[in-house]
């Protein structure tokens, strides 16, 4: 099986994300929206241009909305996501950046887009 996930360094593959992983990366609308996010990013993003995606997507894009989200980001969701094998969350620099290919997480993606009924 071909593998899908990246090493950040090398950039090459490192090891198997599972299907089953992924469902419950996918499990939290805040790790949905944030990954959403990541993939349309080729490398590493700013923590802080996580988080106002997500707030956004949250439809409350106040301060308090985006410290919330940004601290839930950094004490819950971020770690879920290194743990797993999805992101890489640079602490220090306060970035993130995918593992895994987008490509990998696409149908995933696609799976809880939100339809629009005629």
């Amino acid at each position: 099986m071909k593998s899908d996930a990246l090493d950040p360094d090398a950039g090459t593959a490192t090891e198997d994300v599972s299907p089953t992983t992924i469902f419950g990366a996918l499990s939290n609308k805040r790790r949905q929206h944030a990954l959403q996010y990541l993939v349309t990013k080729p490398g590493a993003v700013a923590l802080g241009d996580v988080a106002e995606y997500v707030t956004i997507e949250e439809g409350d894009p106040t301060r308090d909305a985006y410290e919330r989200v940004l601290t839930g980001l950094c004490h819950a969701h971020l770690p879920y996501l290194t743990d797993v094998g999805i992101v890489t969350y640079d602490v220090d620099r306060e970035t993130v950046s995918l593992r895994v290919t987008p490509e990998s997480l696409h149908p995933y993606l696609e799976l809880i887009r939100p339809t629009t009924d005629e």
